[in-house]
Parts: structure tokens; C-alpha cells; sequence
């Protein structure tokens, strides 16, 4: 017997299709749905598209495919037509030796990924080095690494790599200024000289080129790639301090790299592939001395890759990093975890990759996300409206004390241990309540609602994790007793089939790019636990066989709560 019944019913599905009416479709063709609520049953075949080739009834297909897979398949209990859906009922034979030999074992449905396979390359965070990491840059490495968690578990090969942003006319703004921190002053006073040009009759255009302060700055980009002793050194101090602050914030939230790439030794390779492009004929040079790229013909417009003064922009250092990249890792894939205002910028490259002549272009792909906004509206850098990523973290975890002391979650823990628990709290109220969102979707993250104990939160799960372990250290060791006759109530058979879809589970959502459906999916199953929890004796149950099952169910939803939580990058607490 297969412990995936759904392998076992498409298969007895195309079988009975084949010998009913000579219909021939392949079982992984074949498509089933989990039954609803309001019909008795565990998965269920529409046969519509069936009717017509059998010429009968869509009540007579349904009875007949039925009949034939219920004398295939002992672990179906039975049938039941219900016009044109045909819902099997799975016997609990099947659930109680899927539970004694599945579910709940260690990194039940996840795919061991093989090393020697061609990787796949996930790049996210991609900092600027003029500014600190703000909430926008927590959901794209929260998605990032999430990503990355999931596509492993799917089997993938994942590299995780981080392109760090340390030059360019944005960074010489900061420089100009100082610190980083000042970029919002850079602004303010850049805004000033546009505004006093334009009142003295300059147009607004013309006026952002000729800014005294811009001016000043795409100067010192132009001494930067020329190799100024001055300007690189005061480069190379303030990057140190940045890099060390970007390193704590990543720690704090729990995320890594394989790799780190930096523009500032990939735009040189970015510049020599414009040098061949212009050699193919494929990039061409205006009278200024800039140079573009015409993509009028792809439904776009001209890309400018060098400015006039021969320095490059972000477009120019991609394609080298890119290239760097495919010759690194030899990628399967190259998946960019970057916000949706960039599509057109994505779409560009890997136009251009292609007419530069690079066949692996089209594994480009541009994992496009939606912006986090606040209760107060959008975030702006140059404007200073951003939260600042530690300053988010540290109002967490202050909140997440809060909550614990209010609930009286943590009388019996040490302060270390309160410590602890109140930093994965605070984390897996951020990480989840970002992840559960689907990552195409704007989003509003309101701090108070992440972090409540009750609904669709990350604090919820944890408290429902923890409380099972509490369940099963409190049953002890059962000891050798089978429950092969036992027989199920409806919400351990509930329990049980949310366990049964994980692997399906982790597949579609790894195809989907999509860690909301692993947090979605952890979600129904602590509700579904909670639901059988709230209406099942556990620990009381007198019956031995049927406790040692409760508690087997128990452990089992717990390990499967620990792997889900595992790839969102949240950590479940043992005990709270």
C-alpha cells in the first residue's frame, strides 16, 4: 500500500477511464480535489469532462469510475456521487498506518536536494550601502530566504547570494554628506538648488542635471572609477561601517549568504559587455558619447548603459553580475527577490542579456514583490519616512514581552530562557505575518496585530507547537501499543489529512515561489489541532490504543508544525 493515496486513486482513475470508455489519459493527469466540507468524502473527481466520450450521464460516469476504483483500491472505504462529483471516502486502515509510518517522522515531506545537480541562485537583500535596512528590505530577506528554504525543500540545489549595492551616484550623495544616515539631508538640500534654478528660468529637467550638489557628486563618481586615492578612501571607511551594521541586522533576523557580490567589482565586466554589444552592432553610441540600447523593437524604449562621462549605471553593473554569476554557478535557474517597481528594469535585462548573446537569458527570473506599507502610509527613503530594521526588531521584542507577562506565558521559565523566548517570538510574529501574505501582494504590516496569540499569526502556531510538546512529554512512553483497529472521529481524520497534503503542500508552493502557502498551510493544521484538541480526550482517554494514537497524532503535527515553520525561518519554542 502507498502512503500517498492520491498516486493510488489517479492511477486506478486512468486505469477504469481506459477499460470503461477507451478513454486514454495519463494518472498524472488526471485531477483531484479535496472534498468539500458539506460532502461526505476525502478527495474527490469531477468527471464533467468525461461525459461527453462515455456518452452517459455525468451521475452514471460518476457511479461507474467509482464502483471500478473501489474494487482496485481496499483503502477506499466507499463512494458517493453527488451530480457530477465523484467523492471517494478513504478508510481509516489507511490514515491510522499512514500516521505509524509517515507522518510526524523527521523532514516527513521534504525532498533531499542533490549537490551535484545544477543550482539554482537566489539573490535578495541587495543593500544600498548609503542607507540602513529598513522594513522594505525585512520582507524581500524574509521572502529571500524563505524562498531558498523552500525550493531545498522541493530538492532544488540553492545557492543564497546577496548583491551588495556600494557604488554608484547614490552612494557619492552619501559620501558628499558624510555618513549615511544624512542621505535624507543630500535630498533635502538637492530639492533646494532644483527649486532656486527653476525660479530663476531654468526647466525642471534641466535644473535636476545641473543642481550644484548633483553636479558635485557625479563628479566624484567619475573620480571614484578613475581610482581618486581621496574619494575610494572615504569609501572604503564608510562601507566598513556599513557592512559591520549590515551583519548584525542579518543575524538578528536569522538570514545568510553563500556568496555576497559587490557592484563595485562587477561593473567593470558590466562595462566590457557594453564594449561587445557596441562591437555586435546590438548597442549603439549617441553624439553625447552615451551609449543605449534600442529595444523600440520589443515594445520598450532606449536603455541608457554608460553616461555621457563614461560612468555606469545600475543596468550596466547587472549585466556584469549576472554573467559573473552564470560563470560562478552554472545556474539552473537565476531568481532575482526583488520589489515589483523594478519589473521594467528585469524585463530589460534579460532582453539585453539575450541580444548580447547569452542563450542562459531566459533563466532569469524576477521574483516580484509588492511594498510594505505602515497604518500611516508608504515608506520613502529620501524623505526619512522608513523604520529602521533593528529599531523594528527591538519594538518586537518589546511587544512580545508584553504579550507573554499579559498571558502569563512564561511564569516557569528562567530569564535566559524568557529572553529567548520572547526574541522568536518576535520574530515569528514579524516573519509570519509578512510571509503568509502572497509575496505579488502590497501589504500593510501592523506590528499589533502580528503579534497576538489568537487568529493567523506566528505567535499562535508557536503557542500551539508548544503546547503539544507539553501534551507528549506529559504521556511519557507509551511503550509498543498498536492502534491498527482504531477507529477515527472526524477531527483526527481532519488532523490527518492536512498532515497527508504537506508533501503536495511544499511541491505547489515551491513552484509557486510562494512561502504564503506553507504559512497558510501551518495555519490549517493549528486550527485543525486546536479543533481536535478542544473537543478529544488525550491525556484522560482510558483506552490504551487509542490515547497512544492521540499521541502519535499529537507529535506528529508538532514535527510537521516545526518543518513548516522551519522553511518561513521561525523558530518553535519547546515550551511557553
Amino acid at each position: 500500500m502507498t502512503l500517498n493515496i492520491n498516486d493510488s486513486l489517479t492511477g486506478a482513475i486512468s486505469q477504469a477511464l481506459k477499460e470503461l470508455y477507451g478513454i486514454e489519459q495519463q494518472p498524472a493527469d488526471v485531477v483531484l480535489q479535496e472534498t468539500r466540507r458539506d460532502f461526505k468524502g476525502d478527495s474527490t473527481l469531477v468527471v464533467f469532462p468525461y461525459v461527453k466520450q462515455a456518452r452517459k450521464s455525468p451521475e452514471a460516469v460518476a457511479a461507474e469510475i467509482g464502483e471500478a476504483v473501489k474494487k482496485a483500491l481496499p483503502e477506499v472505504s466507499g463512494y458517493n456521487v453527488i451530480k457530477g462529483f465523484l467523492n471517494f471516502e478513504i478508510a481509516d486502515s489507511y490514515w491510522l498506518k499512514f500516521l505509524a509510518e509517515t507522518a510526524g517522522k523527521p523532514l516527513y515531506g521534504i525532498v533531499k536536494s542533490d549537490a551535484n545537480t545544477a543550482p539554482v541562485v537566489v539573490e535578495y537583500s541587495s543593500p544600498n550601502t548609503n542607507k540602513p535596512l529598513h522594513l522594505g528590505h525585512i520582507r524581500n530577506n524574509l521572502l529571500g530566504w524563505s524562498v531558498s528554504q523552500l525550493l531545498a525543500a522541493a530538492g532544488a540545489n540553492v545557492k543564497k547570494v546577496n548583491l551588495v549595492n556600494d557604488r554608484g551616484i547614490h552612494i557619492c550623495k552619501s559620501m558628499l554628506a558624510l555618513v549615511g544616515k544624512y542621505y535624507v539631508e543630500f535630498d533635502k538640500h538637492y530639492k533646494d538648488d532644483v527649486k532656486r534654478l527653476m525660479e530663476s528660468g531654468v526647466e525642471e529637467e534641466q535644473a535636476k542635471r545641473e543642481a550644484p550638489l548633483m553636479v558635485e557628486a557625479q563628479q566624484m563618481l567619475k573620480r571614484w572609477e578613475e581610482g581618486d586615492k581621496e574619494v575610494r578612501s572615504l569609501w572604503e571607511k564608510m562601507n566598513g561601517w556599513v557592512y559591520a551594521g549590515f551583519d548584525e541586522t542579518y543575524n538578528r533576523l536569522g538570514v545568510g549568504f553563500d556568496k555576497v557580490y559587490y557592484e563595485s567589482q562587477t561593473y567593470l565586466l558590466g562595462k566590457e559587455l557594453v564594449q561587445k554589444g557596441l562591437d555586435m552592432g546590438v548597442l549603439f553610441r549617441k553624439e553625447d558619447g552615451s551609449v543605449w540600447c534600442d529595444l523600440t523593437g520589443d515594445g520598450l524604449d532606449q536603455k541608457l548603459l554608460l553616461r555621457k562621462d563614461g560612468t555606469s549605471v545600475y543596468m550596466t553593473q547587472d549585466l556584469g553580475t549576472a554573467l559573473l554569476r552564470h560563470n560562478d554557478f552554472g545556474a539552473e535557474r537565476l531568481i532575482y527577490v526583488v520589489g515589483n517597481e523594478q519589473d521594467y528594469h528585469f524585463k530589460v535585462l534579460k532582453l539585453i542579456l539575450g541580444k548580447l548573446g547569452f542563450s542562459w537569458a531566459e533563466k532569469v527570473y524576477h521574483l516580484s514583490y509588492g511594498m510594505v506599507e505602515l497604518p500611516n502610509g508608504k515608506m520613502k527613503s529620501r524623505e526619512g519616512t522608513v523604520v529602521d530594521a533593528d529599531d523594528l526588531i527591538d519594538e518586537m521584542e518589546k511587544t512580545a514581552e508584553e504579550m507573554s507577562r499579559e498571558h502569563g506565558k512564561n511564569d516557569d521559565l528562567s530569564d535566559e530562557e524568557r529572553k529567548h523566548l520572547y526574541h522568536i517570538l518576535a520574530l515569528g510574529a514579524l516573519k509570519y505575518f509578512i510571509l503568509k501574505v502572497d509575496p505579488t501582494k502590497n501589504m500593510l504590516f501592523n506590528p499589533a496585530e502580528s503579534i497576538d496569540f489568537n487568529g493567523n499569526t506566528g505567535p499562535f502556531i508557536q503557542y500551539t507547537h508548544a503546547r503539544i510538546r507539553s501534551i507528549v512529554r506529559k504521556a511519557g512512553d507509551l511503550g509498543e501499543v498498536s492502534y491498527e483497529q482504531v477507529e477515527l472521529n472526524e477531527k483526527e481524520r481532519g488532523v490527518l489529512k492536512v498532515l497527508h497534503s504537506l508533501p503536495d503542500t511544499i511541491v505547489a508552493a515551491a513552484n509557486a515561489y510562494s512561502p504564503a502557502m506553507i504559512a497558510n498551510y501551518a495555519y490549517d493544521l493549528a486550527k485543525s489541532f486546536n479543533s481536535f484538541y478542544q473537543d478529544t480526550p488525550i491525556l484522560r482517554e482510558e483506552n490504551a490504543q487509542v490515547k497512544a494514537m492521540r499521541v502519535s497524532l499529537c507529535a506528529a503535527v508538532a514535527e510537521d508544525l516545526k518543518t513548516t515553520m522551519n522553511i518561513l525561518g521561525i523558530e518553535v519554542p519547546e515550551r511557553m
